[in-house]
This record gives C-alpha cells, structure tokens and sequence, in this order.
C-alpha cells in the first residue's frame, strides 16, 4: 500500500520510459520493480502521475499475470479517477471469480458522477451475464439508452447475449431487431442464443438470413445441433461448411459423444488435422463415459507423449475412469500429477477426487478431499453421502445429511436416493420410510419413482414382499422396471417364488432384452428345483438372442488393471492362478472345514462339477492372482461388475480370517470390507 502513495506522488517524464518496460512484463515482482524505478523520480506533473497510475491499473486487472487486489489498491490512491481507470478495473472484475465486484464498481462510478462511456458498458454487461444479476441487466440498458449509446455495434451484441444467455431470448430478439446495422458479432449473438436453448429452428432461420457468415456462424450452428443430439443436420452443415477450423471439428466430435456413438467419435478424432485440449478431452470424456476406461487411460499416455497439457477436465475424465475401474494405483498418481502440476482443486476437481477415492475402497481419503474443498455445493455433498452408503456407513451419511443442511446447503432429489440408498444397505427401514414421507412435507420435493425404487430394494432386501407389494400399488406414478427389478431381487434373497414368478414375466415383457431379468427368473425356478422353467427361460434367451451378462472382476497392480471371467483361462498366468486357488481352497477345508454353497449352482449337474464352478468364479481368480503378486501385508482390492454371489463372500471372508489378509471387494451393489472374517456390510447385501 505503502509502495502505490508513492507512485501517485513521484513520477517524471522519465518514468515513462521505464513504464514501457510493462509490455514484458512477466509476473507481479517484476511490476513492482517497474513501479520501485518509477517512485525514484522527483518532480511529476499530475497528468505523468495519472497516465503512470492508469498503466499499472491496467497491468494489474487485465493480465493474467496481474493482481486485482494491487489493482484495487492502486485506484483507491486516485482522488480523481479517469473514466480509463474505472474502465480497467471494471473490466478486470468483470472476468474475475466475482463478477458482481464489477456491478457494484459501475454503481459507485455511476453515483459519484462519472459518465460511462462505450468501452464501459460491454464489460458491466459480462458481469451481468457472467453473475446470472439479471434484475440489474435492465438497469445498465437504461442508463446506456440515456447516454445514447444503444447504437454501438459492440454494446448491441453484448446486450443480445446478456439476454440470451439468461434464457430471456424473446429480448434478445428486440434487440437485434432495431438494429439498422446488424453486423456479424449480432447475428452470430442472435444464433448462439437461440442455439444454447435449442431453439434449432429459430437459430436456422436467422443463420440463413446472414449474407455474411464467418465460421463461428456455422460453428454455433453444428454446436447446436450436436448438443441436441440431432447428428444428421449437424453432419449436413459440417460437409457444407466453407472452411473448418479446430472448433468446428470438436463440435462434430462432441456431438457423437453426446450421442453415445464411440467409433464415429473415434473416427472423428482420428481424421481431425489438428487437435487441441478440448479435442483430447472430447474423447476422453467419450471413453470415460461410455465405461471404456481403459482406453481413456491410454488416450492420456498418448496425450503425455505428445506434450498436450491436461486441464480440469481433462483430470476430471480420468478420475472417473479410474473410478469405474477401482483402480486406487491410478487414482493416487493423478492425485499426486495434480499437485505436482499445480493444478487447482476446485470444487468441479475436488469432487472428482471425492468419488474416485469412494469408489476405489478409500472411503476415509474420499472425506478428507471433501473436508478440504473450499465451496461444497450439492454435488460435492451428494458424492460423500453416496460414498459413505456403498461403504455402508449409513450413520456417517446421516450426520452429513445434517451437517450439509446446517452450512445451508439444499438438499436436492439425488441427494434423498443416496440416503435411501444408505438405508437400504443399512436394512434402516424406520429411517427410510421417515425420510420418504419427509421429503414433499419438509422439503419440498416430490418423490420421484426413483426414491420408491430406493424403499422398494430395502424392504424387499427385509424380506417384506406384501409390504413391497401394497407400496407399489399405492405408489403415485407407474412403478419403472428398476422397482420392479429390485422386488424381484427381494423374491430371489428370500426365495418368494410365488411373487418373484410373476414379477419376472412381468419384468421380461417390459424388458425383453435385459438379461439380467432371465437370470434371476431362472435362479428363482432352480431354487425351487423345477428345471423344465429353468430350461424354457433360458430358451426363451436364446430365441430373442439375448446373452447372460458375464461376470468381470479386476485387480489392479502397478498400475494395470487385470480382468478375469469365471473359468477364465486367457490370462497368461493362468496355471499359477489356478494352482494358487486350489492350494488357498484345501487349506480352507483343512483348518475350518469349509464346504462349497453349492446351493448357489443353479444347474442340474453334479454336486462335484457344482464345486468347480464356485471355485472359478472370477472374484475368486483376482483373489488368487492378488496372493501371487502382492506381499502379504498388501490389502487386496477387487472390483466385480455384478452382484457378489454367497459362496464368494463366505470363502473371501474365510480367506481373510486364516491369511490375515484385509481383502476390499466392490461388487455392483456396494463395498464389502473384508477382515479377521468378518465383513463390514454385516452379511446384508
């Protein structure tokens, strides 16, 4: 502070010689040395003083190297501020974290007299934009008309993407069309904002009234399009397009991952004769998204070799992958690539971080990067809560449900299915009918069929069927084939034949091609030992061509993820993985009289080959291959993309008991945290 009194009060024509030296200027310490030379002189006139002082302001908001602070600071020295000085500043917080500072510093310049001029308005027209302030919008158009300035090109096109962008489109409208001298910047505003709420049709109709199109015209356009998923026009204007740069690539690329289709994605991106971050992050997002998360992670291996700098979203994309993975190796390395690089956790990142820790089995990790994000919105909340309920740590889910309401953040729709969801694995059933019934009365939201779906898994989980049944009949909406789907899982823990009978017919003509519901339906017949059932569901699969859903389980090690299937024999390792299980499975026998569940072999075979196959269930395999490669204190972390069956959590828990091994395994549902023999969900899932 100290250091700007004396710039206002020292300066000479020399100085501005020195002040030259700000155009390289690289960094903060450097302008202060500029600023330390300038002080040096004796002698200023007060137009040196404030051309000297307006330069520094200028640096300081402006640059990304600057200081908006120091900025302030400087301004604040001013007894009479130039309409430059207030513009810079303005212009500075208009594209800062806090746009409204700019607001409130146009309100003060207004009340103290000082005449805007057109270089002030389209920056207090950002901030509007930038801080969603949209009752202050009309306020700033006002006193722009007064002045006389609502015939300024730029201020135009500010004004039409001010209103835009806050969805009032039909203002917008207005705007453009008093307009005499339209030119390319309000046409492509008019687009764009029609466009950013797909409003295709209207946005075409300005787009082919254009004589002058340039290529963010056609750009806004494909955007459009893909962001609605409507590929084929997107894919007409973009064989049209007189010139494509890098922008129009990525919107066509985005606009086939927004459609789910990976190979023109991929083909995309593969023809694209140039890439940037957002091309890389495109595609990264597309694998991540679409579960091919090893592909990602060798997507970023290519990015590294080829030096593309990662942003935000990049590490975003990834973390997700990992995520899906339950690969904890990557994870950690991302983490620490984060750090290393400087990379700002903010609350988008920090999230991030949150559900990759969840996800991998780091529950207390996952609560220290949520503990340390500065600004927790809903989704940062909804990821621990989340988290906290696959654990099965239901207790700790409801104080942050508390604790998130005391810091005055709202609870949304997604934050009640993860509560529930914490009952459910917790079998809370008082807990979660109380929160069901509390949601419209004390929340104000309206329970969606997901949320009954959330009850409907945990009484069925309790073995309440006719309760189950009553709660469907009653239920305000048609109950979707996820309610149903989680009754008929109830049926097939509790072995409801009668009821999981006609829910599974149901739920096969609702959903004719999902596996998973043939299966279940046939568990059901196999249980009750009636394999004429068993054989005509499983016919019935064939004849549609539909295909079981295979059980996957990975286990990372050094960063690879190895996959295994049951009775898998791709591995190379397999003889070792094999001879490992059988040697872990006799020992098991011998010292605690184990005996394959056999009851969980739904086929009509042998009670000999029913024990082979429990033994090469895939879980057990990543179990096996665990013991091979990791030391005998390493706590070993398996992930399985299905529901983990009996036998595999009775011989796991076994398994960690006589070894000593702390074994984690995340199977569909939930997290089962297996130690001394006994588990962390309690034996209920």
């Amino acid at each position: 502070m100290n250091n700007t009194r004396s710039t206002v009060r020292c300066l000479t024509s020399k100085s501005l010689l020195v002040l030259s030296l700000l155009d390289s200027c690289k960094n903060m310490t450097e302008l202060k040395q500029i600023q330390a030379q300038i002080i040096k002189e004796e002698n200023p006139s007060p137009y040196e003083v404030l051309i000297a002082v307006e330069r520094l302001i200028s640096y300081c908001a402006v640059s990304p190297n600057g200081s908006l602070d120091y900025a302030k600071a400087l301004f604040n020295q001013l007894s009479n501020p130039t309409v430059i000085s207030w513009n810079f500043l303005i212009r500075g917080l208009s594209t800062s974290k806090s746009p409204r500072e700019a607001i409130s510093l146009y309100q003060t310049m207004h009340n103290r007299g000082f005449q805007p001029n057109n270089f002030t308005f389209p920056f207090v027209i950002k901030a509007c934009t930038e801080s969603s302030m949209t009752s202050f919008r009309v306020l700033v158009h006002t006193h722009l008309v007064k002045i006389g300035l609502e015939a300024d090109s730029y201020i135009r096109s500010s004004l039409i993407h001010m209103y835009a962008n806050d969805e009032y489109v039909d203002d917008a409208k207005q705007v453009f069309d008093v307009c005499s001298d339209r030119d390319v910047v309000s046409w492509n505003a008019m687009i764009d904002g029609y466009a950013k709420y797909g409003k295709m049709e209207l946005a075409l109709s300005v787009f082919e009234k254009m004589v002058c199109r340039d290529v963010i015209s056609w750009n806004t356009m494909i955007n459009g399009y893909s962001t609605i998923e409507n590929i084929e026009d997107a894919k007409r204007l973009f064989g049209e397009i007189p010139e494509k740069n890098v922008v129009s690539w990525n919107s066509m690329l985005v606009g086939y991952v927004k459609s789910g289709d990976i190979e023109a994605a991929r083909g995309i991106f593969g023809m694209m004769p140039r890439r940037d971050v957002v091309s890389w992050n495109a595609m990264l997002a597309c694998y991540a998204q679409s579960g091919r998360s090893n592909d990602a992670l060798y997507l970023f291996d290519e990015m590294q070799v080829l030096g593309i700098k990662p942003t935000e979203a990049t590490m975003v994309s990834l973390l997700s992958a990992c995520a899906h993975l339950g690969a904890l190796d990557l994870g950690v390395r991302l983490h620490k690539y984060i750090d290393d690089n400087k990379i700002a956790i903010n609350t988008i990142l920090g999230t991030a971080l949150v559900d990759m820790y969840s996800k991998c089995g780091s529950i207390s990790k996952a609560a220290h990067i949520f503990c340390s994000i500065n600004y927790k919105d809903v989704l940062a909340w909804n990821t621990i809560i989340a988290g906290m309920a696959m654990h099965g740590h239901a207790k700790k889910a409801f104080h942050l449900f508390t604790q998130m309401q005391v810091e005055n953040v709202v609870p949304d729709d997604i934050t009640f299915v993860a509560m529930l969801s914490a009952c459910s694995h917790a079998g809370m059933i008082n807990e979660g009918q109380r929160l069901l019934a509390t949601m419209s009365t004390t929340y104000d939201i309206e329970p969606k069929v997901e949320h009954y779906g959330c009850v409907i898994d945990l009484l069925a989980r309790a073995g309440l069927i006719k309760e189950d049944v009553k709660l469907i009949a009653t239920m305000p909406m048609e109950a979707n084939a996820s309610a149903w789907g989680a009754l008929l899982g109830g049926c097939r823990i509790h072995e409801n034949i009668e009821v999981g009978e006609v829910v599974g017919k149901c739920l096969i003509n609702l959903q004719p091609h999902h596996s998973g519901r043939y299966v279940i339906l046939s568990n059901l017949y196999a249980t009750a030992k009636r394999w004429d059932d068993v054989r005509k569901v499983r016919n019935l699969m064939r004849s549609k061509g539909v295909a079981k859903l295979p059980g996957v389980s990975m286990i990372e090690l050094k960063g690879i993820v190895h996959q295994f299937v049951a009775s898998d024999r791709s591995h190379p390792e397999s003889d070792q993985i094999y001879k490992k299980l059988s040697k872990i499975s006799t020992q098991l026998k011998n010292i605690l009289g184990y005996l394959p569940d056999t009851l969980q072999v739904l086929l009509d075979i042998e009670e000999e080959e029913k024990e082979h196959v429990l033994l090469v269930h895939s879980e057990k395999l990543a179990i096996a291959f665990g013991f091979i490669h990791l030391g005998p204190l390493d706590l070993i972390r398996v992930v399985k993309n299905l529901r983990v069956c009996s036998d595999c959590h009775t011989i796991t828990k076994l398994i960690s008991k006589v070894y000593g091994r702390e074994i984690i395994v995340r199977d569909k549902n939930r997290f089962h945290q297996l130690k001394d023999g006994r588990c962390s969900c309690m034996d209920y899932w």
